[in-house]
């Protein structure tokens, strides 16, 4: 992987990151109505997951565990 590549998905890694934060504040601020839309919530929670793992392969890509 060369230098732009990398910089590429570090900064793809941060807009993922926020993504995932302001999905959890959504829910979080929808679990709070007197009268929660159920079916939404459970939408971004799978979004969440998703791009949970989006994060999780961009980061094993970029700091793949070393077995020494």
């Amino acid at each position: 992987m060369d230098d732009i590549d990398e910089q590429e998905m570090r900064h793809q890694l941060i807009g993922l990151k926020e993504e995932h934060r302001d999905l959890d504040t959504a829910i979080t601020a929808l679990e709070a109505l007197t009268y929660p839309d159920h079916l939404q919530i459970k939408r971004l929670k799978k979004k969440k997951l998703e791009l949970r793992d989006k994060i999780l392969r961009i980061e094993d890509e970029l700091f793949p565990d070393i077995i020494a």
